[in-house]
């Protein structure tokens, strides 16, 4: 008989200590029946305001495949994933919220589609328990993957995946300020596939990404990885600097047909608003890629772990990030 494939649950944790204890139970009920997988679970604290560390401490010594990871500050949600990624070392990773909308009792689905040879697998939501505004959220972001990073079409994703091994020691070799997680396992491989499974309405609470979290997620993926931004503003300044010249022609010609015609203050100063924007617009682009560049030239790390449980002193990886 071969060795026993192992399991690593990765979930990023956020205002969620009433709701964490109800996903560990359900994770542990669900592979007391999946006998033929061990498994660790890896909870890693967001710098949270409420009592989710003191939740996590407790967790982790009632369970000795329990561990914890606590940030010195707030990093974002992909950069939690990848601290639990760095420190997992499961043949499979399954990546999961916190609050009780992603079924952790279905994760057999995810697992079954790895088996059958996929390297990625994300769960898909007939009906969706978001508010309107997270879900118009995931369809901007749904076109944004499918335009900027080459994203299948026919490719949903969700919060809720699984990843072979290899596909997370490669995505883990980014080391720059702004990890994007679709982005890094569109870049390990195009071999993903999708499983349906419920989503769930809210335990209790609301959604920690606002307007603004969610706004900078969206334009972090684009940025982080694809230069098509870029490419789309030089092709609106070849069509801008072409639109102006033709205009140009036309005022030429209209002046000899008919020189009593006046050139036109407000046609001159619209033009000048237009293109004097659309400037400034592209020069704000390329001033955040140069930014981005500057950041990680600095080594701003991708987060930074206060205290680890259950973990090795060193961990598998440097605190820092």
């Amino acid at each position: 008989m071969g060795q026993m494939k192992k399991i690593s649950f990765v979930i990023p944790c956020y205002r969620s200590e009433h709701t964490l204890p109800h996903v560990i139970a359900e994770i542990d009920g669900k592979m007391k029946t999946m006998e033929q997988y061990c498994y660790d679970i890896f909870l890693v604290n967001d710098c949270s305001p409420d009592g989710t560390f003191d939740v996590i401490r407790r967790l982790c010594k009632e369970h000795e495949n329990i561990r914890g990871i606590d940030f010195a500050r707030n990093f974002g949600q992909h950069s939690a994933l990848m601290a639990g990624l760095r420190h997992s070392d499961g043949d499979y990773v399954v990546c999961l919220d916190d609050d009780g909308q992603t079924p952790a009792d279905q994760v057999d689905r995810l697992i079954g589609k790895l088996e059958e040879g996929y390297d990625a697998v994300y769960a898909r939501y007939d009906h969706k328990q978001h508010s309107a505004f997270r879900n118009l959220g995931s369809k901007l972001n749904e076109r944004m993957t499918r335009m900027m990073l080459g994203k299948p079409p026919e490719l949903y994703i969700s919060s809720y995946f699984a990843a072979k091994r290899f596909v997370v020691d490669d995505m883990v070799r980014y080391e720059n300020s702004y990890p994007y997680i679709i982005g890094l396992v569109l870049r390990a491989t195009r071999n993903i596939a999708n499983v349906p499974v419920d989503h769930r309405e809210r335990e209790e609470g609301a959604s920690g990404y606002t307007f603004k979290k969610l706004f900078a997620l969206w334009f972090n993926g684009f940025t982080a990885f694809s230069v098509k931004p870029l490419r789309i503003a030089t092709a609106m300044g070849a069509i801008s600097a072409g639109t102006g010249f033709l205009y140009g022609l036309y005022t030429i010609v209209k002046k000899f047909i008919n020189p009593a015609v006046p050139l036109g203050f407000s046609s001159l100063m619209s033009a000048v608003v237009i293109f004097g924007g659309m400037i400034m617009l592209m020069l704000g682009l390329i001033g955040e890629y140069i930014g981005r560049i500057y950041i990680s030239l600095n080594n701003s790390p991708q987060y930074v772990i206060r205290e680890k449980l259950n973990l090795d002193a060193g961990g598998r990886k440097d605190e820092e990030r």
